[in-house]
């Protein structure tokens, strides 16, 4: 008797913790570390903060919590995935169980899976273990890449193309709401065949056109200081989330007082939609430059995705990574996705136009460009991933994969 009684505790406490992970989540999703609190998940789950705090002592605790089930559910179906015989097998098998439990997720059958990006909002230890966790799974997906046929790969673009893959993983969410659920399987599809295949047509060859990274760069003084506050702002937001890029560092970063900063911003969330505005205004001149150049649709795409990832090797680099989003205001956010889906509807035209024409090949204009910009904003950390990566390799290691095919040379 005490021990089906105990067996009964044990599973109400295990459910009633899964709820709270659940709800937890959600708001951790829309709201990002910053706007967890222990308060506002107890709310969401008719309980008492007191009664959260007897599962999750802190909200640095909840929010650990949330991205390490997240992570654990991405590392099974990886997992899964590797038990197939072949590479092709491997990936298609990855995209088919992580886009099952993204359309249970849609139709209300399964909690969503969490936005990984702002666990550097995370305070230590709790960083420090989603980070090792997080670690462990990228090196669970990076044996894809590890086989015999695939020897010719050096370790440092394993790496490389499983960041790629990875961020196509996590970048999926934000945009797959435009298709029904029952059509996931369509959307997967189409992944597969845009990674496994690339975009370039038979008969087009990598050879994209440099563009300067000097014409990108503010030309008069006025525009050059701005640019400098912009840039080490991002910096430390792409390094330390929003939380961890406080105005105070942010000062001591450019050797100014907090005076000063507020002489350029009104608010910290100003300074963010600044640095989102400089990043969408880079891409967006990147793309134009592009599609002045001679040349077919397939030589503009892969001239601009060459110099996007050039650039953010660059010292005028990187841009702000999109995972600073979830920082900001909805209403904000919501006109800064806005301005990101402006840049991914350029690439978009740009790969139907090199359809048409036949320089790129028949693949699913809106899904390619989705993941175009996903690769292009993770390039941010590619001098993370792979140490000593130089500026000029960036386009041939890191998009070159995507638009030529993952598996290919």
């Amino acid at each position: 008797m005490a021990q089906r009684s105990a067996a009964r505790a044990t599973d109400r406490f295990e459910r009633k913790r899964e709820a709270i992970l659940d709800a937890a989540t959600e708001i951790l999703n829309r709201k990002g570390v910053k706007g967890l609190t222990l308060g506002v998940a107890a709310a969401a789950v008719d309980l008492s903060t007191t009664s959260v705090t007897y599962y999750f002592k802190r909200k640095d605790d909840l929010a650990a919590a949330c991205m390490m089930r997240g992570i654990e559910a991405m590392h099974w179906s990886m997992e899964q995935a590797l038990t197939e015989p072949t590479r092709e097998a491997r990936l298609h098998r990855l995209l088919t169980l992580h886009l099952e439990r993204l359309r249970l997720t849609a139709v209300g059958e399964a909690p969503p899976l969490p936005v990984l990006s702002d666990l550097r909002a995370l305070n230590q230890p709790r960083r420090g273990e989603v980070r090792k966790a997080y670690g462990k799974m990228f090196r669970k997906l990076r044996e894809i890449f590890e086989s015999a046929d695939l020897d010719w790969l050096t370790r440092g673009r394993r790496t490389a193309r499983t960041h790629m893959l990875l961020e196509q993983l996590l970048w999926a969410p934000a945009w797959i709401g435009k298709y029904d659920p029952e059509d996931y399987d369509r959307v997967r599809d189409r992944m597969y065949d845009i990674l496994a295949e690339g975009m370039a047509a038979e008969r087009s060859a990598w050879g994209p056109v440099p563009i300067p990274v000097s014409e990108l760069a503010p030309r008069d003084r006025q525009e050059m200081s701005r640019e400098t506050f912009l840039l080490a702002a991002t910096r430390l937001i792409n390094s330390r989330g929003y939380k961890g890029a406080s105005v105070d560092k942010i000062s001591a970063e450019l050797n100014v007082t907090k005076g000063s900063f507020y002489h350029h911003n009104d608010a910290k969330d100003d300074l963010v939609v600044a640095c989102f505005d400089r990043t969408f205004e880079v891409m967006t001149r990147v793309q134009r430059l592009a599609m002045a150049l001679p040349g077919d649709q397939w030589t503009h795409l892969s001239s601009a995705a060459a110099a996007l990832a050039e650039y953010q090797l660059s010292e005028h680099g990187p841009l702000l990574r999109v995972s600073a989003l979830t920082a900001l205001p909805e209403p904000i956010r919501r006109q800064m996705v806005q301005h990101s889906d402006r840049v991914s509807d350029r690439f978009a035209s740009m790969i139907s136009d090199g359809i048409a024409e036949g320089s790129i090949r028949p693949v699913d204009p809106f899904i390619a460009a989705q993941m175009l910009n996903a690769t292009l904003n993770a390039g941010a950390e590619l001098g993370y991933w792979v140490p000593g990566v130089s500026q000029k390799a960036a386009p041939a290691v890191f998009a070159r994969p995507l638009l030529m095919g993952i598996f290919g040379k």
